[in-house]
């Protein structure tokens, strides 16, 4: 075993460690106080082991990612590649989402009680509602709107009403639309690492991309949604700075970028991302003149529409202390948050980042040199965010879902392993164990 190795294994077991703190810790402080809100620390689900009908798709599924998925990842033409991700990571949210069934899996989940669907016929007149947004923020405000509803920008809820109005209304097509938008985020991380950091490391990435077991979220949760369009935004930005018709990229990535903090309000940590694929590119001056106008398109219409994106935050900081927010304990979600985080990008992800961080240290911080130190600039700036967001106190819980937007730029570290066959192979166990052992929240 070399050295190397090693230390990824030692990396593992001290993750490993960390989720099963984060469980019998917090099962006892779930059970002495109920404070944590959640009915299986750290994730909010609850124990039911289980088949459904999409056991024999994920299983075959990731049996074939595992054998096949390195091999093809090599010698498929790009473009081809692209589709070859694209579909897979399909096919793996999808069966992992009907292990549950189609009702539980998808149908349902858009329209539980938290949910934006079940504000779609409050929103008949947009812009009326939206200058009415932030009356209805506070729990104590009449007709308050739902926690998801509250706790977002109104991007997110206009998204699902433009569904409904254009005939796609209920959960089964929202919960298609997440699922199929969500998947495209693997192809888009794919074309930023193949832009900053080279092609032959984005072909490594690719098998990781679809075996995340983070899919097991985006089947079906909003934040699929949200995880696509931050990774669209991201991945042009990328080809703007490295020449890829710099105008066109960087206006596409600018309108993105824009709708991100729409949908989101932590969102706005992506600027680290950002601030890192600046960094590596050759021309970082020459697209933002057209990031800046494409970023300013969403905010202008929505300020002219009505909607004060300050005023709402700062409501949503009294309104989140008003509800579990105020009652889960910092002290716990600090550490607990990134059990979850080990459990969505798996341990894989850990190995790379155990390697990501060595580079860092080998290089005493030049990480604009050789590609994997590229590689390693991109994953890291998503795991500062993560930090950042962490120590805000506004992530504790949910962060298995609330964060899969910067959990999948964490992949791309699972490029510098070697032997990716046996790492697909945890990966793809650790999300069949979890969708067939657990319901999730989302």
């Amino acid at each position: 075993m070399t050295s190397g190795l090693r230390r990824d294994l030692y990396a593992v077991a001290a993750a490993a460690l960390l989720v099963a703190a984060a469980a019998l810790i917090g099962w006892s402080l779930q059970r002495r106080d109920g404070s944590l809100r959640v009915n299986w620390p750290p994730l909010l689900a609850h124990w039911e082991p289980h088949l459904g009908p999409g056991t024999p798709a994920a299983v075959l599924v990731a049996v074939a990612v595992v054998v096949h998925g390195p091999a093809l990842a090599r010698r498929l033409a790009w473009r081809t590649l692209l589709a070859a991700v694209w579909a897979a990571a399909l096919a793996w949210t999808w069966s992992l989402a009907l292990i549950d069934g189609w009702h539980r899996g998808i149908a349902e989940q858009l329209t539980t009680r938290h949910e934006y669907l079940r504000v779609i016929d409050r929103f008949d007149d947009i812009p009326a509602t939206l200058r009415d947004f932030t009356a209805h923020i506070l729990i104590d405000t009449p007709d308050n709107w739902p926690a998801h509803v509250a706790g977002h920008p109104p991007g997110a809820t206009v998204t699902f009403v433009l569904l409904d109005r254009a005939g796609l209304g209920g959960g089964g097509w929202a919960g298609a639309f997440c699922i199929t938008a969500g998947t495209t985020a693997a192809v888009a991380i794919l074309c930023a690492v193949r832009a900053l950091a080279g092609e032959s490391w984005a072909r490594r990435t690719a098998p990781f991309l679809v075996l995340a077991p983070a899919a097991v979220w985006v089947g079906t949760s909003a934040d699929g949604y949200f995880t696509a369009v931050t990774a669209w935004a991201v991945a042009l930005l990328a080809l703007a700075v490295t020449g890829h018709r710099p105008r066109w990229t960087g206006l596409a990535s600018g309108l993105l970028s824009g709708l991100t903090v729409y949908l989101s309000y932590g969102l706005t940590l992506f600027a680290v991302t950002g601030a890192a694929v600046l960094l590596l590119g050759r021309e970082r001056l020459r697209p933002l003149p057209y990031l800046a106008a494409g970023f300013l398109v969403v905010p202008a219409v929505f300020t002219v529409l009505g909607f004060d994106w300050w005023e709402a935050y700062r409501l949503l900081v009294t309104r989140y202390y008003q509800g579990a927010g105020g009652v889960r304990p910092y002290g716990y979600w600090v550490w607990a948050n990134f059990a979850c985080t080990v459990l969505i990008t798996g341990p894989a992800a850990v190995a790379g980042l155990r390697r990501c961080g060595g580079l860092l240290l080998a290089r005493r911080g030049r990480l604009t040199g050789p590609p994997a130190a590229r590689l390693a600039l991109l994953t890291l700036s998503a795991l500062l965010a993560l930090l950042i967001a962490d120590l805000s106190g506004m992530s504790k819980a949910e962060t298995e879902r609330i964060w899969l937007p910067f959990a999948f730029w964490l992949l791309p570290a699972c490029a510098l392993l070697p032997g990716p066959r046996v790492w697909l192979a945890g990966q793809a166990l650790l999300a069949l164990l979890l969708n067939h052992l657990l319901v999730t929240g989302w």
